[in-house]
């Protein structure tokens, strides 16, 4: 008797039971649409609720049910910006599907929610992608769902990964081998499988290639662009050299100027690395810039003329003209901006064409459009040179005082870099420059008071026939009020305050600098600012005494000293008591100061009763007179590291040579434990019978860290400097050994102290960088190899066979002229083969690149 059949177990009951209960009170997409429309104040409530549903609903088991859900799901993303990382599984699941609805939109949903956190389910799909790929190349091309043959080629477009690529990339051969609709999305298809899996360049560069030569101008604008983005940077377009004849018909034969455009930037690319290839697309450029109304494809025209062929005189001139009509459009603010990003590609080889307009220029300055305004101050400082630098710079300034905060801020920083760049070498008159800090310093918007502070007191160390300027305007600054409003500043009036008591030698009255650095609203200052100002005073006041007592100056007399005296106690005595600790030390060593100097009975009168504060006065003087110089960057890479010192030694066994009354000694007077040379033993100090123990350890810590020691010499001389530090006032010789100048100029240009030479390693070590990534590239190096036929691939040598007759076949007799010519260029080269080897005329062999080993590039250019 045969059994009944099982009864269904309840787990799948309920199952069914939610499945069906989900499809019959599902929400579809109409429903979501029109509750956010209905109630938008609350729409993110209704996504939250919405995201809910969909992430129940798609769990579900029947396919109506979960499409809905995913058809919801995509809706959010694409408008809501929602994740749909956590539906990439169930997208897969719908691939399948029969129906054409639903395998269009898990395609549309995979390729929304596949991205690089998710890519490790791709491999599941790669079953139904070969599956559906393999029925494109086998279909014919009608079918009652047009969109359904280019969806996996989307998908493949958009998400792929390195192992679906390798796994598909012979898929996509039938489809690019065959003229179709579906020809150019494989060739999209293609390009994206190329950049993510270097290792199918055998089997999918040749077919693409041959998309140069189709029939289809929709396939052949398709591959121009994936060989624009495959030679595009960071890649190597060297690689790509032998498809400069197809490329160059496109460039002829095309119509489209999308593909006219795509084509010139591949060209711009090549041209460098071969410039045999200028002459020839010389004729189609100039073609173009005479003939086209489509502005797009001029302004790829001027790019590429400017960029790779500044030799053609007759091309750059159009390429001129027609910046010259960009720059002339009132109507179109979009063309005045091009015209000026195409105008400062010329700078710095062709600069007459920027002098000739700018007069442009600048009236673009007041552009109401922000990028034009920002496109003309890049412009103006790229045609600013030695001769005309006060005047652009001036200029820039004074329209800077009229701008917004923001660009007038931009504008100074770009006066401040061009100006400070390679030591002020765009800088011929030191006066202008110093006053024109000023200037900027009392922009009202100005917020580059760091770096105005900085030049000002660059340009004191370095230029010494720039200070009396710069104390003229340090007290200027000092003086103005507006200043004292502005945190932004702060450095400026610290620098301001530090050149007046710095070079105080050079101001025409003492007692005015004194003045200005008490005046009473300093108290606005930080304590950094007013410390500076008080070691002003000081330094003022001590040159002040000096120049009286060696009466060296008419304007310090006794009135004078006695109104400074009396100005200094007035102001600076109540700061005497101040919490600031850096103001009360720096206030009472300048009351200290006072005081000696009011103990002269008689200013006037006999040196010899005074003669030791005299002599005190003196010493103070020439402490402050001594000289500073700038300080190289590079100072502490140019000291030699000593043999026998490891900059990896751990220094922590010192703590075990100290003992805990060390410790507390090293509290009490930090100077015993880090300057032991300063310890004397004579001095009482009770000494316990651990110390004399703890002493020893200590003196053999030193014998072997000696060089962490100050040296206990009593006397020290002055280092030498070596010709990396010269004096401040010393005449450097040109580095380059030519003595004359570049630019005639009215006034000489003073002397500017410079320590650091290699200032440009940065750039230099970066592009060394690029060119080595470059190198390392793996698509590059795998077209490479297919292109001259490495690993004996017979791919790559159909490629070679067939790309060096272009597809086409060549005339024979044209073939044998070209070998006749090499022929002859060979006995040529042996005749002078003996000429070559004297020392004098040896020549380094040129590197190997594949222009030279394949014959195509050869035959094309000769």
């Amino acid at each position: 008797m045969a059994s009944p059949p099982p009864l269904p177990s309840s787990t799948s009951v309920l199952s069914s039971a939610s499945s069906l209960a989900d499809s019959l009170f599902q929400r579809s997409l109409d429903d979501l649409i029109k509750s956010l429309r209905s109630d938008p104040s609350s729409e993110p409530s209704i996504i939250a609720r919405s995201l809910s549903e969909i992430r129940r609903e798609i769990r579900s088991s029947d396919p109506l049910t979960k499409s809905i859900a995913l058809q919801k799901l995509t809706y959010l993303s694409s408008l809501h910006f929602h994740s749909m990382s956590f539906a990439a599984f169930h997208t897969l699941e719908l691939l399948p599907s029969p129906s054409p609805q639903t395998k269009r939109l898990a395609y549309l949903a995979a390729s929304l929610s596949f991205h690089p956190s998710t890519t490790e389910l791709l491999p599941l799909a790669t079953h139904q992608l070969h599956k559906d790929l393999t029925s494109l190349s086998t279909s014919s091309s009608s079918s009652s769902f047009p969109f359904l043959p280019s969806l996996p080629l989307h998908l493949l477009s958009l998400a792929s990964s390195a192992d679906l690529s390798s796994h598909l990339a012979p898929d996509l051969v039938p489809l690019l081998s065959r003229s179709s609709p579906l020809q150019p999305k494989a060739v999209a298809a293609t390009y994206r499988v190329l950049s993510l899996c270097p290792s199918t360049v055998p089997v999918l560069f040749k077919p693409l290639v041959d998309c140069l030569s189709s029939d289809n101008p929709l396939t052949v604008s398709a591959a121009v662009g994936a060989f624009c983005e495959l030679s595009a940077p960071p890649n190597d377009p060297a690689p790509y050299l032998p498809l400069a004849p197809e490329i160059y018909r496109v460039l002829v034969n095309s119509r489209s100027n999308w593909t006219l455009i795509k084509a010139l930037k591949i060209f711009s690319r090549l041209v460098p690395l071969e410039p045999r290839l200028g002459t020839r697309i010389v004729e189609p450029l100039s073609k173009f810039l005479r003939e086209s109304q489509a502005k797009s494809l001029v302004l790829e025209c001027i790019k590429t003329v400017v960029s790779c062929l500044p030799t053609h005189t007759e091309a750059m001139r159009l390429a001129i003209d027609k910046i010259k009509e960009l720059l002339s459009s009132d109507d179109d603010p979009n063309l005045r901006y091009l015209g000026l990003q195409t105008l400062g590609m010329l700078a710095p080889g062709h600069l007459w064409a920027l002098e000739e307009s700018r007069e442009v220029v600048a009236q673009s300055l007041t552009d109401p459009d922000r990028s034009i305004c920002h496109e003309a101050l890049r412009v103006m400082m790229a045609m600013t040179l030695q001769e005309n630098s006060i005047e652009s710079c001036t200029l820039l300034v004074r329209q800077a005082a009229k701008s917004d905060p923001e660009f007038a801020n931009e504008i100074l920083d770009s006066v401040l870099t061009s100006c400070s760049k390679d030591f002020y070498e765009l800088v011929v008159d030191f006066d202008w420059y110093v006053s024109l800090l000023g200037e900027m310093a009392r922009i009202v918007h100005c917020t580059k008071g760091d770096e105005i502070s900085r030049q000002l007191v660059d340009i004191g160390l370095r230029v010494r026939d720039a200070r009396p300027e710069l104390v003229r305007v340090a007290r200027e600054l000092l003086i103005d009020p507006s200043l004292l409003g502005n945190h932004f500043l702060y450095n400026v009036l610290s620098a301001a305050a530090w050149i007046s008591g710095e070079y105080v030698e050079f101001s025409k009255d003492p007692m005015e600098l004194v003045e200005a650095l008490l005046q009473p609203r300093t108290s606005l200052l930080p304590t950094s600012a007013r410390a500076v100002y008080i070691q002003s005073v000081l330094k003022v006041l001590t040159f002040s005494c000096n120049s009286y007592i060696d009466e060296s100056s008419s304007l310090v007399n006794d009135t004078v000293i006695a109104r400074m005296l009396s100005l200094i106690e007035m102001t600076v005595g109540p700061l005497a008591e101040s919490e600031e600790a850096e103001v009360e030390d720096r206030v009472r060593n300048l009351l200290g100061v006072v005081r000696l100097v009011a103990n002269i009975k008689d200013l006037s009168g006999d040196k010899d009763e005074d003669g030791m504060i005299y002599e005190v006065v003196r010493v103070m003087d020439a402490l402050f007179s001594d000289e500073m110089g700038p300080v190289s960057a590079n100072a502490q890479k140019k000291v030699s590291v000593p043999e026998d010192l490891d900059l990896k030694d751990n220094l922590a066994d010192l703590s075990e040579f100290i003992s805990d009354n060390d410790a507390a000694m090293s509290r009490s007077n930090p100077s015993i434990l880090f300057y032991p040379q300063s310890y004397n033993a004579s001095e009482e100090v009770e000494v316990g019978p651990t110390s004399v123990a703890e002493s020893t350890s200590l003196k053999e810590h030193r014998k072997r860290h000696g060089l962490y020691y100050l040296s206990t010499d009593k006397e020290t001389t002055e280092p030498e400097l070596t010709e990396d530090y010269p004096r401040v006032n010393e005449t450097l010789p040109p580095s380059n050994g030519d003595t004359t100048r570049r630019v005639k100029v009215t006034k000489l240009r003073p002397t500017v102290v410079k320590l650091d030479e290699g200032e440009d390693l940065a750039t230099s070590s970066s592009l060394s960088t690029k060119v080595e990534a470059m190198k390392d590239d793996p698509l590059s190096g795998a077209i490479k190899d297919v292109l001259l036929g490495k690993k004996g691939n017979g791919a790559s040598s159909s490629f070679d066979a067939s790309s060096s007759s272009q597809g086409k076949g060549k005339d024979k007799v044209k073939e044998k002229e070209i070998k006749s010519k090499k022929g002859e260029e060979g006995e040529s080269k042996d005749r002078h083969k003996g000429r070559r080897k004297h020392k004098h005329r040896k020549e380094p062999a040129p590197p190997v690149s594949v222009a030279q080993e394949t014959p195509v590039i050869q035959d094309f250019l000769l």
